[in-house]
């Protein structure tokens, strides 16, 4: 991992923040299934939070692209970050609990790290990458259970669907380096809202049938929650770390989202995890951590 810089208190105030507001996302979401369908869910997080993003946009009064190949971009974008992403997680919700949807979520990172040694020639896979990716996919294979894939039932299946939603967060990584690195984060940011918003209003209304605005309290809280504050506010508060901490100290955010999403799982959803899943989180865990290489480079330094 490149960029890494020494953590001040507030940047990790912040990253604790960051990671609590989208681990509490998991639980915010598996409530509003309850009485919405996983598509009218992610429609609903996309739309409010793109409005909320445009609205800051304006305020900065940021300069708007006008070529149609970003707008095209922002829509690939929208596809790969929000649409198929979100989607298949929202389903995969209503079979597998919140918390391990969340452990589930963190292999981004380890399929982050094996896309951008496919598609940039400065990303090799190095023997430390490979190791630290190894460990990924037996935390990974360790989380499902072997046994659950021999039987293939909608759990299986369900857990599959994460896993697929963070290969599609890996390629949108892929598309945002190449395609959208010139644009400013926070247009490039209510774009990709935008791109997403386009794809599944459409599409919720044509499977799900049409989005409706007359719901329970507890389910427009969820939605208030996961559209405005773990997707608008936690953009915001992504960039900002960021700048503060480095692209290298921000893949810590992708370890403790997980405990908060188990915790607040179990508290509010009555949710109970099998050991294999803390297992597949421990693996998945160490493996990030040589991916990461702090502690990799520091027992280089003490050896020589």
């Amino acid at each position: 991992m490149t960029d890494q810089k020494t953590l001040s208190s507030r940047a990790w105030m912040e990253l604790l923040l960051l990671a609590a507001i989208w681990g509490a996302s998991f639980a915010a979401i598996r409530i509003a299934l309850d009485e919405l369908g996983p598509l009218t869910v992610v429609a609903h997080r996309v739309g409010w939070a793109m409005l909320a993003l445009w609205a800051v946009v304006w305020w900065r009064r940021l300069p708007l692209p006008r070529d149609a190949r970003v707008w095209f971009a922002f829509l690939m974008m929208g596809l790969l970050n929000n649409a198929i992403p979100f989607g298949l997680m929202a389903w995969g919700q209503l079979h597998i609990a919140s918390g391990l949807t969340a452990i589930l979520n963190a292999a981004t990172a380890i399929f982050g790290v094996l896309m951008a040694a496919l598609f940039f020639a400065d990303e090799r896979l190095t023997p430390r990458k490979v190791m630290g990716v190894t460990l990924g996919f037996a935390g990974v294979a360790t989380a499902i259970g072997l046994e659950n894939l021999r039987n293939f039932d909608l759990r299986a299946l369900a857990q599959l669907a994460v896993i697929a939603g963070t290969v599609s967060y890996a390629l949108a990584s892929v598309w945002g380096r190449k395609r959208l690195g010139d644009q400013p984060p926070l247009v490039a940011a209510a774009g990709m809202l935008t791109g997403g918003t386009v794809i599944l209003l459409p599409l919720a209304w044509a499977i799900e049938g049409p989005i409706t605005l007359d719901l329970a309290p507890r389910t427009w809280g969820a939605i208030a929650y996961v559209g405005l504050i773990s997707t608008a506010l936690a953009y915001l508060l992504y960039y900002r770390v960021l700048a503060m901490a480095g692209s290298g100290n921000l893949m810590l955010v992708t370890l403790l989202v997980p405990p908060f999403a188990i915790t607040l799982g179990a508290w509010l959803l009555e949710e109970t995890l099998y050991a294999s899943a803390f297992a597949g989180f421990g693996l998945l865990v160490t493996g990030m951590i040589i991916l990461d290489g702090r502690i990799w480079r520091l027992w280089a330094k003490r050896a020589r």
